[in-house]
């Protein structure tokens, strides 16, 4: 017989793409703390309250360091990689911040308004070349993966002569198909990163690698493996993550009639529009920590050594912040999301991925007026619950 006392088994694939796990309502009734257990029976802290969310992710005695005793790893996967740590989102201040600061620039807004022409063309190349195929396409591989990618080849400073190699291995970091193809991706991209630092070192050129190349050198803190690990960290957050907003923001528009037909009639809907499906879609479903302190919050003491697991599509949808939280609804002001995270590890990109979703789902369903699904939505294959959320594929027609 089951125990329907104990802790909710997390974290749990999505019946639908752009819902929560049903067995994630029990979480809702719960909030805005609970316990939850994790794939190897170990109990941890889910949060799932949204302003309590917001406090505790400005709470710096919460550490992102994965090499402390007690961090919540989501599978064995993560379990053998504790050791490593990794820039940004593996440190905590005031390592964290001194990284930050030395790539801050390139992600303000002023940066992503600079480079709003770019990604334009980057778009509309790609719909260009859907179109000249005919009237059917996988968009995940022919738009929805190549378009963040070629736009962190610009910001990083790849050259566009690699960007065939460069795309294809971004397609098999996040797709596989097997364990071994992604290792494999993995090892050539870091290969490939430091043989590109290198070329850098020795004929600068423009972009934040380079950028990074010749401060290093001035200041004699040279580090290539830094720079390296730096990069592949920066590929994963700024491609990755838009990837999946794009394909899975397509498919729920498309399930979504009436609002797509909406932001079709008014595209200054856009900027909310892009704001409201990060809040619903909720990709990066988790927010890992562990606490290095005692916490007394909502009543709770989370102690010393205790996992803590953001549930990022609960505290989306808490009804105390946003009033009917599971209808999509452009004119409701979602800007607190914890979409892009909160406190200091708030995602360093959230600028240049708004102007990507904005531009990339404007164009899109401006320039293929008839798109749909090309296959029953049902049948259409999204990711395990314990990765970033999206699509696996989407076929459309137009």
């Amino acid at each position: 017989m089951t125990d329907t006392n104990a802790p909710l088994a997390f974290p749990q694939d999505r019946t639908c793409p752009y819902r929560p796990p049903a067995a994630y309502d029990s979480l809702r009734t719960t909030r805005p703390l609970s316990r939850i257990t994790l794939f190897d029976g170990r109990e941890v802290w889910a949060v799932t309250g949204h302003a309590v969310a917001r406090e505790l992710l400005a709470d710096q005695r919460l550490s992102s360091d994965p090499s402390r005793p007690g961090f919540p790893f989501l599978t064995p996967y993560f379990v053998d990689m504790g050791d490593r740590k990794f820039p940004l989102f593996g440190v905590d201040d005031p390592e964290h911040r001194t990284q930050r600061r030395a790539i801050i620039g390139e992600f303000t807004l002023p940066r992503a308004v600079a480079l709003r022409p770019r990604i334009q063309e980057i778009v509309d190349e790609r719909i260009d070349a859907m179109i000249a195929q005919g009237s059917t396409a996988e968009l995940v591989s022919a738009f929805a993966l190549p378009v963040p990618s070629m736009v962190m080849c610009a910001v990083l400073g790849v050259p566009y002569a690699d960007h065939d190699f460069f795309e294809t291995q971004s397609l098999r970091l996040v797709r596989g198909p097997e364990a071994t193809d992604v290792m494999d991706a993995l090892n050539q991209l870091e290969a490939y990163f430091g043989e590109l630092i290198d070329r850098k070192r020795k004929e600068p050129g423009t972009g934040l690698l380079d950028d990074l190349v010749q401060r290093q050198e001035a200041e004699g803190s040279f580090d290539r493996e830094g720079l390296i690990a730096l990069a592949h960290v920066l590929l994963g957050a700024g491609h990755d993550t838009v990837a999946n907003m794009i394909s899975l923001g397509v498919y729920t528009l498309l399930q979504h009639p009436e609002q797509l037909a909406e932001l079709r009639g008014d595209s200054t809907l856009l900027p909310a529009a892009v704001e409201e499906l990060v809040r619903v879609l909720s990709i990066a479903d988790t927010v890992l920590r562990v606490a290095v302190e005692d916490i007394d919050v909502a009543g709770t003491t989370i102690r010393a050594g205790d996992g803590v697991v953001f549930a990022a599509s609960v505290v989306n949808r808490d009804e105390s912040a946003y009033p009917e939280p599971d209808t999509l609804d452009w004119h409701r002001p979602s800007r607190h999301h914890i979409g892009f995270g909160f406190g200091i590890h708030q995602c360093l990109g959230q600028n240049l991925a708004r102007a990507q979703l904005e531009i990339a789902l404007g164009t899109l369903i401006d320039r293929l007026p008839a798109l749909r699904l090309a296959a029953p939505a049902d049948e259409i294959p999204f990711k395990l619950g314990q990765t970033v959320q999206g699509m696996v594929e989407l076929p459309v027609t137009w």
